[in-house]
């Protein structure tokens, strides 16, 4: 197996404080080896070991490959007439949904499977590493199915979400959808996913509901996340941290109590400020759940409807500028925080054992992602040790 040492990095974020520092143990003049798909050695370029090629950075910023934790990418059809409209004034509703699934119905496997790899693609050109997947966007068992296999050619991190919205032949019978979601279209898609999620929110489904939904996937061995507080206060956040949920994402509506109860849990706060953006939302107040010691990721929440961005770069700037973090919280949410809400301790870090995901900034410091926002500045970007 061959080795490259990375080297002439001006500064490297490692997400590590044992290896350099601040919270993002930052080495500077540093150099990373890469062996096979891993991280083989860490560590200040002047005490670098040898290695069989020799990739220069010229000074450039490096840091860990994106994480995104919560992404819609199997789908169809095209929602810009209903951006337009909520860009003239009207709000955003849960049920915009069924036009996307009316569409992604529609589509053969092979039409949904290149939409998909085009934009893991285009996310992959801007830093992106590591993604979830989830379905969603078929609500019948056999649509949600294959929506899953099709998201597993891409990631392990495939999240069953047939409890996105109530499926409109139901419209009339949401307790028989939930029937369904909990029983064969489980059964169907269980095999097929690591997570399942549900869609807590007026409009979708409510807490009763979603506790159900939920109890029934752990039951066929899956891993909860929850879409929660998104479109105002509700049982979300609690319900993800009574349940163990790995995250609970958008978190764009919090009481004191939910906020108390992120704390006093493992459950990840996974931000979203591309669907604030796109729906015209107000921003949560990210400052607050750092100062309670939550646990903060930043994801793209890549969807047709509310956020139809595939960039990582461009989500660090709006939570820098609109959410209150600092540069270096956005960054650490963005790698490390995607991480740890996808229960992962081998991506989103810098450190021997962990995988060579890499991303060369055309900067010197990872702080221009908020710095000059919109630029495309990520240089090279290497997954599992291969340039990208």
């Amino acid at each position: 197996m061959a080795t490259t040492l990375v080297t002439g990095i001006g500064s490297l974020v490692t997400n590590d404080s044992a290896l350099g520092a601040g919270p993002l143990g930052v080495i500077e003049q540093a150099a990373v080896v890469i062996d096979d798909d891993r991280i083989a050695w860490v560590g200040a370029a002047a005490e670098a070991p040898a290695a069989d090629t020799r990739y220069d950075a010229g000074g450039r910023a490096v840091f860990p490959g994106f994480v995104d934790s919560h992404s819609h990418l199997v789908f169809a059809g095209d929602r810009t007439a209903e951006f337009d409209a909520r860009m003239s004034g009207q709000a955003y509703r849960a049920g915009g949904i069924r036009t996307t699934v009316a569409a992604t119905r529609a589509a053969s496997d092979e039409r949904l499977a290149d939409n998909a790899a085009a934009l893991i693609a285009e996310a992959a050109r801007q830093g992106t590493t590591t993604i979830e997947i989830k379905s969603g966007y078929g609500l019948t068992v056999e649509d949600e199915e294959r929506a899953l296999r099709i998201a597993a050619r891409f990631t392990p991190e495939v999240t069953y979400l047939g409890a996105h919205i109530v499926a409109p032949e139901y419209a009339e019978d949401p307790a028989g959808y939930v029937d369904l979601v909990t029983g064969p279209m489980l059964d169907a898609c269980a095999p097929h996913a690591r997570w399942v999620d549900v869609f807590c929110e007026r409009g979708a489904f409510d807490g009763d509901q979603a506790r159900a939904i939920l109890r029934a996937g752990i039951g066929k061995g899956l891993i909860p996340r929850v879409h929660a507080n998104q479109l105002g206060p509700g049982p979300g956040v609690q319900l993800a941290v009574e349940l163990g949920a790995a995250s609970a994402d958008h978190c764009t509506y919090l009481t004191d109590a939910d906020v108390d109860a992120l704390a006093s849990g493992d459950t990840v706060a996974t931000l979203l400020p591309g669907a604030e953006f796109s729906t015209r939302a107000v921003y949560p107040d990210a400052r607050r759940l750092f100062a309670a010691g939550v646990d903060v990721a930043l994801s793209t929440d890549c969807n047709p409807g509310s956020s139809f961005t595939t960039s990582m770069p461009f989500c660090i700037a709006l939570a820098v500028r609109d959410m209150g973090m600092t540069p270096d919280q956005a960054l650490h949410a963005a790698t490390a925080g995607g991480a740890r809400a996808l229960r992962r301790d081998d991506v989103g870090v810098l450190r021997p054992g962990a995988r060579a995901d890499l991303v060369e900034l055309d900067a010197p410091s990872h702080v221009h992602l908020a710095y000059r926002p919109g630029v495309p500045l990520v240089r090279t970007v290497w997954r599992a040790g291969v340039v990208v």
